[in-house]
């Protein structure tokens, strides 16, 4: 029994010699595949791991003014780029590169770690403008640090001093929310794009496209050659509204004072200056702005960043009066109403007071318009109610965006017995309209929305869509969504119209309430506002109150019926509308000076004799002048010969800050 010997059953042996059969089958397979079937797709592969795409970054497009002036360019720059299709150990590396570029290991471990579930092919944007002693680090580094490697980039070139900042805008890198969102799904992370302002709003017309360069490297990672290149595709330029002479005359009228101006062209709806203050420097952000430079920013209790022109949202004062007064005069309301001002009424159980503490006597609609007297549009209020009230603010815009070309514009609030039922589930109280009739209460309206809806009153009705930039040269898409030109008609009696903008006219002579601000030789027409951050009972609780300063406003236009200029005001902390409309006619100055003293838009009478020191026009006119025996305004019309300047007017040749094309 131990001597004999174990045997293999046929069956087993005849399994595994086909088992091993078959798995010589399979070697034998895979070696034809990879040699014979695929073996152009991995000769293809293999040539690939020799080749690098760098990127070839494309510049945005200028941004220029009305005129063609340059707002926004480029300059040149380098960026450090770690190369992560290398075979050699980043974060080994982390220190010696952060020594030479000025850096945080651990943030370059970071970065290096936030962007490893992205293709390897992609690199990593390490440093951003670098000097020109990195540059020599990177360039001299070549053989112990072959992933370190250098593109140049154009950065954006802002204008100094915050100079049109909040309408600009400035450029970042996408963020992870931002690559969620739809306009942003075709981006990468590490890509530059526009991150507020026109940069944002028309990010997919400034922003080109980028090109790529195809480096041979060695089986270190070190460049050896180049094999070819496709070459980027610049964005676009882009002309704006605005007026550059004009926005200068803005920026300097509004100074270092909390608040924003905004001018616009009443017949087209363009924005011709917006200044916004407090302000910030753009060019912070051109290349990466510092943790704790962004900290302060938006911690600072006066909101630099907030654009107040489309973003503030404040009760108007008693420039809501226009908006009353048009109410009034629609409903056959105001033009009989007869009011005896004592310096306060009482509505309701409780006193109102006006402003001016003595009173304005007998006052109809004309001297309440001018003198801004509060108890009339508090008896006005009380006469329309609220929705009725609010029917003509809101056909003048106001609770609405304005449909600017801008992102992040706020709506406002225009209240209404439906909006109270919505949004508090209350009933309206008949109190709450007479603060409404004075621009108080609830309501709380933006810049642009006041401008334009007294824009609309001062044309008669017309209400018009204001945009930062020029139609013309924009994709149909563009166009079709904009609503750039598109206008909408409010019904204003003719009549109404006259009496009303003849009103506002004299705000700004000695009986208004901006004496100070007239302009001698400009028919300007505008209402003045002064508006409560909190009640006068809780700032009297104060001893520094300056914080809870009245807010000032003034709206104003040149001339008073079918103006050329519409300019608002808010003077935050102001106190009152007059220290506004100074503000806002030195911008109006501006401008009409510049109509006057642009002589290129005149043609010349040739002279026949005589020295050629200076030329002659033929001016023709049309205009009003009231009828001393009976209501209506006749119609005056000449001609004049008015000399020429000899001198051109100095207008800047580009932002400040920036050279000329």
């Amino acid at each position: 029994m131990f001597g004999r010997d174990e045997k293999v059953s046929a069956i087993r042996l005849t399994a595994a010699q086909y088992a091993i059969l078959g798995i010589f089958l399979v070697l034998a397979y895979g070696l034809w595949r990879l040699q014979v079937m695929q073996s152009d797709y991995y000769s293809l592969a293999a040539e690939k791991n020799r080749i690098r795409n760098v990127p070839v970054l494309a510049p945005r497009g200028k941004i220029l003014d009305r005129e063609g002036r340059v707002i926004v360019d480029n300059y040149p720059s380098f960026s450090a780029l770690l190369l992560r299709d290398s075979s050699r150990d980043l974060a080994a590396d982390a220190d010696l590169i952060a020594q030479g570029l000025h850096l945080d290991p651990n943030e370059v471990r970071t970065r290096v770690r936030r962007f490893a579930s992205m293709p390897q092919y992609q690199p990593i944007f390490l440093k951003e403008d670098i000097t020109p002693d990195e540059l020599a680090f990177i360039e001299s580094h070549r053989n112990e640090l072959p992933e370190l490697d250098t593109i140049m980039v154009h950065r954006r070139l802002y204008p100094r001093n915050g100079f049109l900042a909040h309408l600009i805008g400035y450029v970042g890198e996408v963020s992870e929310d931002m690559l969620n969102q739809p306009q942003f799904e075709l981006y990468s992370s590490g890509d530059v794009v526009g991150q507020s302002g026109v940069e944002r709003q028309y990010n997919g017309i400034l922003m080109g496209k980028n090109g790529s360069r195809q480096a041979l490297v060695d089986s270190h990672g070190r460049e050896v050659g180049r094999l070819g290149e496709t070459d980027a595709v610049p964005g676009k330029q882009l002309r704006l509204t605005i007026d550059i002479d004009l926005q200068i005359a803005a920026e300097e009228a509004l100074g270092d004072k909390n608040g924003a101006v905004v001018a616009m062209d009443p017949r087209t709806g363009e924005i011709l200056a917006m200044v916004s203050r407090p302000t910030f420097d753009p060019n912070s952000f051109a290349v990466r702005v510092s943790r704790d430079e962004w900290n302060k920013l938006v911690t600072d209790p006066d909101k630099p960043l907030l654009n107040k022109a489309i973003q503030a949202q404040l009760a108007p004062g008693s420039t809501f009066k226009v908006i009353m007064s048009v109410a009034g005069w629609q409903e056959h309301v105001a033009q009989d109403l007869h009011v005896n001002c004592t310096g306060g009424a009482e509505f309701y159980g409780r006193r109102f007071g006006c402003w001016v503490k003595g009173g304005h006597g007998p006052v109809t609609l004309e001297k309440a318009i001018y003198q801004s007297c509060d108890v009339f549009f508090y008896t006005l209020a009380e006469k329309l109610g609220i929705d009725r009230i609010a029917k003509y603010a809101t056909a003048l815009g106001l609770g609405q965006k304005t449909g600017i070309d801008l992102p992040n514009e706020v709506s406002g609030v225009m209240p209404s017995e439906e909006w109270k039922i919505r949004n508090f589930k209350q009933k309206w109280f008949a109190g709450e309209t007479i603060s409404v009739g004075i621009g108080q209460g609830a309501i709380a309206i933006t810049p642009v929305q006041l401008l334009r809806a007294i824009s609309a009153v001062s044309m008669g009705g017309k209400l018009v869509v204001p945009h930062v930039v020029n139609p013309e040269g924009l994709p149909q898409g563009y166009i079709e969504t904009g609503h750039y030109e598109e206008v909408k008609n409010v019904g204003i009696d003719p009549e109404g119209w006259n009496f009303i903008t003849d009103a506002l006219s004299r705000v700004l002579l000695p009986e208004g309430t901006a004496p100070s601000a007239h302009v001698p030789g400009i028919d300007i027409a505008g209402k003045t506002g002064s508006a409560q951050v909190v009640s006068l009972a809780t700032r009297a609780r104060f001893k520094n109150s300056d914080d809870l300063a009245q807010n000032g406003w003034f709206v104003g236009f040149t001339p008073r019926r079918n103006p050329d200029i519409v300019v608002c005001v808010l003077f935050q902390g102001g106190e009152h509308g007059r220290l506004a409309a100074r503000l806002a006619t030195q911008v109006i100055k501006a401008y009409v000076d510049k109509q006057h003293r642009t002589p290129q838009k005149l043609v010349e009478q040739p002279k026949t004799d005589g020295p050629k020191t200076g030329g002659k026009v033929d001016i023709g006119a049309l205009w009003t002048v009231p009828d001393s025996e009976g209501d209506k305004d006749g119609l005056q019309a000449g001609r004049f010969v008015v000399n020429l300047p000899k001198k051109k007017m100095v207008m800047a040749a580009a932002a400040p800050g920036m050279a000329a094309q």
